[in-house]
């Protein structure tokens, strides 16, 4: 954006760009994390319950590390 047209989002929004990207980026970690719980307390209930087995529980955690990461690594770098 040049300064024009960072000046006039920062008159008619009252913030800067540059706050918006950190609060999106902090609403797409919040659901990444509450997908994550989601689906670990998920696969934890039906690897108790016996309709899952261990290596396809940690399956699932290791999904949610890796997605976690990748989004880590192309959001905050």
């Amino acid at each position: 954006m040049n300064a024009d047209q960072l000046s006039a989002f920062q008159a008619n929004g009252g913030f800067t760009p540059s706050a918006v990207s950190i609060v999106a980026v902090g609403v797409v970690f919040a659901v990444l994390l509450l997908w994550g719980a989601w689906a670990l307390r998920t696969a934890y209930v039906g690897w108790s319950d016996e309709r899952l087995s261990q290596r396809q529980f940690l399956a699932v955690a290791v999904r949610f590390a890796a997605i976690y990461l990748v989004l880590t690594l192309f959001l905050l770098s």
